[in-house]
């Protein structure tokens, strides 16, 4: 982290002579209770969201715990490596110590000059992250703070920090010794000892004491103590660290961490930070941000000592605070929020603070909960690393923290609704895959655990779906409610004017400012305009809330209309025997499609029919409803461009099915009485069971698909050799399993795909598949004699195409984010079948990563920057496992067989439909080396066919 000022005032730290000394006899200890420490065996350590789960009903009324990790998990650190530890340089704070708890408030400082020191050192503050920095350069003079230092190398603050040490804590060489000491030169205060007389600096200061800390070092720049995927892709050991759940790199965005629902990486919160300590060395009392989990692990070096109090006692500590420190909170109202002020626990303990220790070794992790205060110190040199996690049973701590910071008018970090939604889409696709396609993997069972009427998440979608209700239902009679565009936030977070509150899920605007917002509390002190020139806009109603609700509870009717709708799963005809019980007795109001070239806001005839008006806003999908409006919706199809699409659902008299192949719109974006009435969400689907595999692209409820503007809409499907075929028939008559889309007749130019346009950088979440089998596909694989590839592979994401000449090849182009599954044999047993999880994953200068990860075993990876490298050494691992069974000689996995095994292939990108989907992603041909030689190559075939 450079900084720009790194001149330090005169007679700083580094330019002077430690001239204090300890006094063991003044020693202020404090005298309370340990945190808990635990040991997790090789096992438990595996799954490390599921440990942190199982010790977090003992750990958490204690607010922080140490978890030692198992004497075989030794990670390398890189940050020891030449060129770091000597050359690389990292910024400084200079923490005055004895004014961490008892100092002045600074104007009044500043008039009685009681302290000959430069008020230069006293600005700026210490920050978690720039949402809780002073915002006023002007408010920052007048804060207490640290300056900024010298920069070090790692070499260099070590040198620093022992001579401190060694000169701070020495004695006379006539004093006595402790038992067994023969030299004073060899004598090492205890944690103890430092313990002691930190406190007694803080509480009791007789001398200026000064100290460095390297605290909030982004890794991103610096580096990380641990190995990164992209630096670790020998194939060796080393590579269990690369991809652990420990790595504190994949910590925040491990599956089940609702974190990984955020898509960019805040440092500090998903990127970790670097903390390089020295004796005496602070981190005050303070909260994580949003009342995450932090996770902590020490590198190396002496003790770290924290203090933690349990969240159900944070209301206690902040009282306490105010109470002994009256001067300072009412000049620094949000002083906690600034982590530079340091309450003995002595003190803390008197007031009736529940508070404990916990003293962190070199290669120790320190846990802490939601909302659990901490502090500490460390006992000389020594550097850590620690990052933020959330799981599931976080999101009910956030979204008090987002309510606290709306009281406090205090800008968030995260969108905490994007994260509760994300998270609730990916529970019921779970649900889904549980309910109808028999599918139960390690990571559907853990969504599933945390669903049903009293599960973690359900509560907490159901607390934050009551709370919008009632702020709906307070809002002002006849305000216009509408429909928020799908982006309404996406290339950046949207907050309310007054409160900072997020807005993802609803916001209020108006006609004479459509850039500014206000959250549905503050919708009366908006702005000056009529309340007719306001309007709201919705992502859903409290119908699809509810109905979301429901889905979460577990009923299966719920779960259908939701993963048909929101989702873009196709559950088939029991998404149709839901349809009557939604419908109920709507009347049809006949709405006529939209012109192919024109927009939803172009149809005059429809507004005229639906009795609606259109909206210019860029941030606006559809006008909902006027108080006092009712619209009953019926058959609509076609298509229509810019995001804006036909009010209706997709019913006529006979009823729309799948022999029509439509994917209809479930999502009916009207309210018909204040402030919302039944949604009308409906999917029909044929009579038989089919086992075709569809794609369908998942908008978040904002597409129409399945229809080529108004003409029949076309299925194609692979025939055995996996040559497509055009067919108009309903699908009951096919008897192929596997569907994919090629160019056909009808033009298709690479930029629309099943009617929805394409383009570069779309969300990695832009295609869901529902898959069943693909007995035929099967066939065609061992009739040309690869017998080891059980089935088809199964698209889970596209991603988004990156530029670079590393992210395609000639055969391929390689999108950041793609997913798929493929069965195979398990590495883990040769004679089971397993499915595996394939990604192309982020390496920065190194382009794509290749992962493979045995699905439900996420310690079993493989990762290398060559796709055909990456399977090579799963298959690898599985001869080493045929050989140790014996099953090679045994006639029962031949290992020739397995040099068949094509990497390009068991990633997908030989299959059809996802080349198809993929070249979609690319509609400007920006991948140069993969579409050169694409189109060298079919003109060397027109050519053959020429001859």
């Amino acid at each position: 982290m450079k900084r720009d000022n790194n001149i330090e005032p005169s007679g700083s730290p580094r330019s002077r002579k430690v001239s204090a000394r300890w006094d063991p006899n003044e020693a202020c200890r404090p005298t309370i209770d340990d945190a808990p420490v635990f040991y997790p065996t090789v096992e438990e350590f595996e799954d490390t969201l599921g440990y942190v789960e199982k010790i977090r009903e003992e750990a958490e009324s204690f607010g922080i715990c140490r978890i030692v990790p198992p004497p075989s998990w030794t990670p390398p650190c890189l940050l020891k490596e030449k060129d770091i530890w000597e050359h690389a340089k990292f910024s400084t704070r200079i923490q005055q110590v004895d004014l961490l708890q008892n100092r002045e408030p600074m104007r009044k400082k500043t008039r009685s000059r009681k302290r000959k020191r430069k008020r230069q050192s006293k600005k700026g503050a210490a920050r978690r992250c720039a949402n809780s920095s002073v915002e006023s350069t002007s408010a920052s003079s007048e804060k207490f703070g640290f300056s900024s230092g010298s920069d070090f190398t790692l070499e260099e603050f070590q040198r620093y920090a022992n001579e401190f040490k060694e000169t701070y804590f020495q004695r006379d060489r006539d004093e006595d010794l402790k038992p067994g000491v023969v030299e004073y030169s060899k004598w090492e205060p205890s944690w103890e000892d430092i313990e002691g007389e930190y406190w007694r600096i803080v509480e009791q200061p007789t001398d200026e004491i000064e100290v460095y800390y390297g605290a909030d070092l982004e890794t991103g720049t610096f580096g990380s103590g641990f190995p990164k995927a992209s630096s670790m892709l020998t194939g060796n050991d080393a590579d269990k660290y690369a991809m652990s759940g420990w790595n504190l790199n994949n910590f925040s965005r491990l599956q089940g961490s609702v974190l990984s629902f955020e898509g960019c990486d805040i440092s500090g919160v998903l990127v970790p930070w670097l903390y390089v300590g020295m004796c005496f060395s602070s981190f005050c009392w303070h909260v994580e941000d949003h009342h995450l989990y932090s996770l902590n692990y020490m590198h190396w070096g002496d003790p770290k000592v924290w203090y933690g109090v349990p969240q159900n006692h944070a209301s206690s500590l902040e009282a306490a605070m105010r109470k002994h420190l009256p001067d300072l909170f009412e000049e620094q109202p949000g002083l906690l929020h600034d982590l530079v002020t340091q309450l003995s626990p002595s003190i803390l303990k008197a007031e009736g603070v529940p508070i404990y220790r916990a003293v962190q070794y070199s290669g120790e992790f320190v846990l802490t909960f939601p909302r659990a205060y901490h502090s500490g110190f460390n006992c000389g040199f020594n550097c850590a690393e620690a990052v933020n996690v959330a799981p599931v049973d976080w999101l009910e701590h956030g979204q008090h923290a987002v309510e606290l910071y709306s009281e406090q008018h205090r800008r968030t970090s995260l969108s905490h609704d994007k994260l509760l939604l994300g998270s609730a889409r990916q529970a019921i696709q779970a649900l889904w895959e549980i309910f109808f396609a028999g599918r139960e993997t390690p990571g559907n069972l853990r969504w599933k655990h945390v669903c049903g009427k009293d599960g973690m998440l359900t509560k907490a979608v159901r607390m934050r779906v009551q709370m919008e209700e009632e702020r709906v239902n307070c809002l002002p009679p006849h305000l216009p409610l509408r429909k928020m565009e799908k982006d309404f936030d996406l290339e950046s977070e949207r907050e309310c004017f007054s409160c900072f509150y997020d807005l993802h899920l609803s916001a209020c605007s108006c006609n004479c400012s459509p850039k500014q917002f206000a959250c549905l509390k503050h919708v009366n002190n908006f702005c000056s305009c009529q309340m007719e020139d306001r309007f709201v806009l919705l992502r859903y109603t409290i119908d699809e809330l509810q109905m979301l609700v429901k889905a979460l509870e577990g009923g299966v009717d719920a779960v259908k209309v939701w993963a048909c709708k929101d989702i873009g799963l196709l559950p088939g005809k029991d998404c149709d025997a839901y349809m009557p019980n939604l419908v109920q007795d709507s009347e049809a109001v006949k709405l006529e499609p939209s012109e192919p070239s024109g927009s939803w806001s172009s149809s005059r005839q429809m507004e005229e029919k639906a009795n609606i008006s259109s909206s210019s806003y860029g941030h606006v999908s559809e006008v909902l409803h006027q108080h006092g409006t009712k619209l009953k919706a019926s058959p609509s199809t076609g298509g229509c461009e810019n995001n804006a699409y036909n009010i209706g659902v997709l019913i006529t008299e006979n009823r729309v099915n799948l022999e029509q192949d439509a994917c209809m719109k479930l999502n009916l974006d009207i309210l018909t009485d204040y402030p919302a009435s039944k949604s009308v969400n409906a999917l029909d689907s044929p009579n038989n069971k089919s086992d075709v595999e569809i794609f369908l692209p998942s908008f978040n409820q904002e597409k129409i698909c399945g229809f080529d503007e108004v003409r029949k809409p076309v299925l194609k499907r692979l025939k055995s050799d996996c040559s497509s075929s055009v067919s108009q028939e309903s699908p009951n008559k096919y008897q192929h399993s596997t569907s994919c889309v090629h160019q056909d007749s009808d033009g298709f130019d690479g930029k629309k795909l099943f009617d929805v346009e394409l383009h570069p950088g779309q969300s990695n979440t832009f295609w869901k598949t529902a898959t069943v089998n693909s007995s035929d596909l099967n066939a065609s694989i061992v009739a040309r004699g690869d017998p080891l590839l059980i089935s088809s592979v199964e698209p889970l994401s596209f991603g988004s195409v990156m530029l670079g000449k590393l992210w395609c090849s000639k055969k391929a182009i390689f999108p950041k984010g793609f997913r798929s599954r493929v069965k195979f044999f398990s590495v883990i047993d040769p004679t089971e079948t397993s499915t595996y999880i394939s990604e192309v994953l982020d390496a920065g200068p190194l382009g794509p990563l290749f992962k493979v990860t045995l699905e439900g075993c996420p310690t079993v990876s493989f990762s290398n920057v060559s796709v055909e490298k990456c399977w090579e050494l799963v298959v690898q691992q599985l001869k080493q496992e045929i050989l140790r069974s014996n099953l090679g000689e045994r006639g029962v996995l031949p290992l020739q067989s397995l040099k068949r095994v094509n990497g390009l292939e068991m990633f997908g990108f030989l299959s059809p439909p996802i080349i198809q989907a993929v070249e979609a992603l690319d509609p400007n041909h920006q991948c140069l080396e993969y579409w050169n030689h694409k189109t060298s190559s079919d003109k060397n075939e027109v050519n053959k066919d020429l001859d």
